[in-house]
């Protein structure tokens, strides 16, 4: 076999997500984090977005049969290592990945939801919300979120014990849950599973206002979970990326920062 007809030993990680034009988040955000670690981004695109640096005024999203036919001519062409899922546009697109992830139990998933955005706008609606809490969390190894988030999917639960034991009775295997909404000096956030903490990871908070680590943090978490990487690492690891990123993050536009996802090329340069 020539060089040529040799497949690669690259790991793939399959992203569903949404296509944001300012390039902070979705897959522009996914495809550089998973290559940052390693990895190839195949992806598939969930919804198109209308939104600038400051705000999202709306999405429209993809047709689900697209969805599904995407997906699969990815699934059935190549290895698939991991699959990330970001922002989803409809209940129909909930429901075409949910059909995907049954047909391919033994791939590890990364759910970050993104039910609001970092500036208070919700994103998914609630019949969204509910399709998601009772398709796509059962069968995810790693959900990513907020906690208000958290409360979004289980608001009959009255405090942060409640959420986590609500979402892993839905069936979520772990939870890494963000504490950057919280008015503390450092960022606290939390690894989850089987009703309990097991691990604690604590950051300098940063000044400003960043619009992409969600998708930074979840599709990094997806890309090291596919090279190999044991839950405790991949969740410190990817943790310790998206903090570089926003360390370095850059003001493109009158609104928020975004994340520098190769932010080893600014190291020698003070952050604008």
């Amino acid at each position: 076999m020539s060089q040529a007809d040799t497949p690669s030993t690259v790991p793939t990680v399959l992203s569903f997500n949404y296509h944001d034009s300012t390039g902070a988040s979705g897959i522009t955000a996914d495809v550089e984090a998973i290559a940052s670690q390693g990895c190839h981004a195949s992806t598939i695109v969930t919804c198109l977005s209308v939104q600038d640096s400051q705000l999202v005024s709306s999405l429209i999203p993809v047709d689900d049969d697209l969805i599904i036919q995407s997906a699969r001519a990815v699934l059935e062409d190549s290895p698939v290592a991991s699959i990330k899922i970001g922002l989803l546009g409809s209940e129909e697109s909930v429901e075409a990945i949910h059909e995907i992830l049954l047909d391919y139990p033994d791939i590890p998933v990364v759910f970050d939801p993104m039910l609001i955005a970092s500036n208070g706008v919700e994103l998914a609606a609630d019949n969204v919300i509910e399709s998601i809490r009772d398709l796509l969390i059962p069968l995810t190894n790693l959900l990513t979120l907020n906690s208000l988030e958290a409360a979004m999917l289980f608001p009959e639960a009255d405090n942060q014990s409640a959420m986590m034991q609500a979402l892993m009775d839905a069936g979520c295997e772990h939870i890494l849950l963000s504490g950057r909404r919280q008015a503390t000096e450092k960022v606290t956030n939390t690894l989850y599973h089987n009703l309990r903490i097991i691990e604690q990871y604590e950051w300098p908070r940063l000044d400003g206002e960043y619009y992409g680590a969600g998708c930074t943090l979840s599709a990094s978490l997806a890309a090291l979970l596919a090279v190999g990487l044991d839950i405790i690492e991949t969740c410190a690891e990817a943790q310790n990326y998206c903090w570089q990123s926003l360390k370095y993050a850059k003001r493109f536009g009158m609104g928020q920062y975004q994340p520098s996802r190769f932010y080893w090329m600014y190291e020698n340069e003070d952050s604008d």
